[in-house]
């Protein structure tokens, strides 16, 4: 029985690719805890087609989550007050124009700010061993600084930077969901608040729906 479904941005138009985007994500959410209450993960490729996946999916009475890529800085009025208050479908409607489905709430969307490789230069370790030799890790931002506030091209420039000597270099669709299979979600969502969002929250709404 599927608990729930999470229509994840991500995976592209080829099978292969959501194929490993499916694993990264359900690997990811393991560790994170939620094991014992997995949803179904789905990959819809397109920012457009995965809101309106999930949109569907709402109207058809399903238990669904959107998580997406916020692609620009989310406004402090958006993250205001505790974490499942804020208002990630402002910052979609805003940015998008998309409008919250009906019978959905803030806490059925979700957002990797600003983009799902944040999540991975978070978690330095991972980075390092997954690219091994020649590895830059000096490229990496210093601890503390504030990931989610780096633009998506800061990241892209940082993972560049990072790999340009190594035997593979970083690539959306050959190694990002790889990547993901390995980081530390206790790293992650430590330095990423939408991540630690995003896990929270899906760790009480599932329990409370395998009930």
């Amino acid at each position: 029985m599927v608990i729930a479904k999470i229509f994840v941005e991500g995976g592209g138009d080829a099978n292969l690719l959501r194929t490993n985007c499916r694993k990264g994500f359900s690997n990811f959410l393991k560790k994170a805890g939620l094991e014992g209450f997995m949803p179904r993960i789905v990959a819809c490729g397109g920012r457009e087609a995965t809101f309106n996946s999930f949109c569907t999916a709402i109207k058809n009475g399903e238990n669904a989550f959107l998580l997406v890529d916020s692609e620009e800085p989310v406004k402090a009025e958006y993250q205001n007050g505790s974490p499942e208050t804020w208002k990630p479908f402002s910052h979609l409607q805003e940015r998008d124009k998309w409008d919250k489905p009906q019978n959905a709430d803030e806490t059925h969307c979700h957002l990797m700010t600003q983009c799902m490789e944040t999540w991975l230069i978070a978690d330095r370790n991972a980075l390092a061993k997954y690219f091994s030799k020649h590895f830059n890790a000096n490229a990496l931002p210093a601890l503390g600084t504030d990931l989610e506030a780096k633009t998506k091209s800061d990241i892209y420039d940082i993972l560049r930077r990072a790999t340009s000597r190594c035997n593979k270099h970083y690539d959306k669709g050959d190694n990002s969901f790889e990547i993901l299979e390995t980081i530390d979600p206790a790293i992650v969502t430590s330095q990423c608040a939408w991540a630690k969002r995003f896990v929270d929250i899906l760790k009480v709404k599932l329990k409370e729906l395998s009930r």
